[in-house]
């Protein structure tokens, strides 16, 4: 394996720097990954290596003649395909856009492109992001590179796996409901979340716009923040980004001492997987000995999470996918009558899921259920809400679980939508809140599948959360872990 893509960012921006290394040389290292990989994990939907080549030889110019004013120049990063890149082909996992090219690129991407970022690949989604597993794709399913009988977790599982599997040392995906964060509990790597109207939404395909946001995946903590520093911000494209500046991280605090660190029960149920309540009982032992100090916070409607999220989001779904008609994006099925167009496109071209939840979020919004059903979700939103805003008065973070197990067994839920569905039990509340969550790698259980503990902070204190998985990361090796798949000993495929 070539050494460079074990690097970091934040070690291969000096090497950059230095001239130890190009750009070229960079990107021939992680193409020749993926083409290594790619076939067994399917962590892409798009790539064009021709294309990253010749970015990456201009990035080598542009250093030399500007004298390295962009530490990220040269750098390649995997988008989620549910993100637009101009004149680069966007599907949302879905055969209904099958062959748009956007003329735009989002916002998100258009920051880390000014700051030098090369898109090496739009990675591999569930369908319009509905999904926990990444099984829902219309281009076929990612394996988990840890175990490749193993989902790596939905919706931005194309984005986890890559960045685990080294195919990409950085990746952006989407988060509604946790799609950033069970995916990167699943693969072990860190996943962020940032709070609802920290970073833009201009350009990312919508599923529920209330609660959509755009997520980063990175090996450690320290390669998460200069990209999370880059794309947060006000945007003028999207009326719901905060004008609130972006903290910046000088120093990091090591000291934990008097940091009250919540831990509500709510999110230890008796069902959790043993394996992972000793893995986070270890972890919230050493912050403890740091100096942490743990403090029991009651949060009395989190049980109300699921059901209400599955009936927001759908209902939101339900209005965003009508554009996908057949006339505006993508193929069509052609018909000489008006109305056969917009049924048999839709009917063909859009999959199970996404049928099940636009008709869900269709019913829950028709007249004489609206009240009973999106109104009645809105209320216990706000119930939500109240209980994170009375918890954060008495704590600094609160630290869960990120899922109830590890990966699961590819098509260990396909005959069973709700039990799928309750795999986000634990990441559905702070979205519903619009808070920055963050999972990080917290150990392996006696599968050698990788385990994660979510870290949830009060609105726009990210810098919360990279202090505390900062302090983490410096006491723990987790972070540091290389699934079987691509380590320099593994001899087989799939491991067993």
């Amino acid at each position: 394996m070539n050494p460079f893509i074990q690097q970091s960012i934040h070690s291969l921006i000096p090497l950059l720097a230095e001239g130890k290394l190009s750009s070229v040389e960079l990107a021939e290292a992680y193409l020749e990954q993926i083409d290594r990989f790619e076939s067994e994990l399917n962590t892409f939907i798009h790539i064009d290596p021709k294309m990253v080549i010749s970015k990456a030889r201009r990035a080598d110019q542009e250093r030399a003649r500007e004298n390295n004013t962009k530490p990220l120049r040269g750098i390649p990063i995997a988008v989620k395909d549910l993100i637009t890149v101009k004149d680069m082909p966007c599907t949302a996992g879905s055969k209904i856009l099958e062959g748009y090219i956007p003329p735009y690129s989002a916002t998100v991407v258009r920051r880390l492109e000014e700051a030098g970022m090369i898109v090496i690949g739009k990675t591999n989604t569930d369908a319009f992001g509905m999904g926990s597993s990444t099984e829902f794709s219309d281009y076929g399913m990612t394996k988990n590179p840890w175990n490749l009988e193993h989902v790596p977790g939905g919706s931005s599982g194309g984005s986890a796996a890559a960045v685990a599997a080294r195919l990409a040392p950085i990746a952006l995906g989407t988060d509604t409901g946790g799609s950033v964060r069970q995916p990167a509990s699943n693969c072990g790597v860190s996943g962020l979340k940032p709070s609802y109207g920290r970073v833009s939404r201009y350009g990312l395909i919508a599923f529920g716009s209330s609660l959509d946001v755009c997520g980063i995946f990175g090996r450690d903590i320290d390669d998460i923040w200069p990209i999370f520093s880059t794309i947060a911000g006000y945007d003028q494209l999207d009326m719901t980004t905060s004008k609130l500046g972006v903290p910046s991280i000088d120093q990091v605090n090591l000291d934990l001492t008097g940091l009250r660190i919540g831990i509500s029960s709510e999110f230890f149920p008796e069902n959790l997987q043993p394996e992972i309540k000793l893995a986070l009982d270890e972890l919230i032992r050493q912050l403890k000995s740091l100096g942490a100090r743990i403090v029991e916070v009651g949060l009395a409607h989190i049980h109300l999470s699921v059901p209400v999220y599955y009936i927001l989001a759908p209902a939101e779904a339900s209005a965003n996918l009508a554009r996908f008609d057949g006339i505006r994006f993508g193929p069509r099925a052609e018909n000489e009558k008006m109305w056969d167009v917009f049924f048999n496109t839709r009917s063909q071209k859009f999959g199970d899921e996404v049928k099940r939840r636009i008709m869900i979020g269709t019913y829950a919004l028709s007249s004489g259920y609206y009240d009973a059903y999106y109104g009645q979700a809105n209320k216990a939103r706000n119930l939500i809400k109240q209980d994170f805003q009375q918890a954060f008065e008495n704590v600094d973070i609160i630290f869960t679980p990120v899922a109830p197990t590890t990966a699961l067994k590819i098509g260990a839920h396909h005959d069973d939508p709700l039990a799928m569905y309750l795999e986000d039990i634990m990441t559905l509340p702070p979205s519903l809140a619009g808070l920055p969550a963050l999972s990080i790698p917290a150990g392996l259980d006696g599968q050698g599948l990788p385990i994660g503990a979510q870290l949830i902070g009060n609105v726009f204190q990210e810098d919360r959360l990279y202090q505390i998985a900062k302090v983490i990361q410096s006491v723990t090796t987790f972070h540091k872990m290389v699934p079987p798949l691509i380590s320099s000993d593994f001899k087989g495929k799939a491991q067993k």
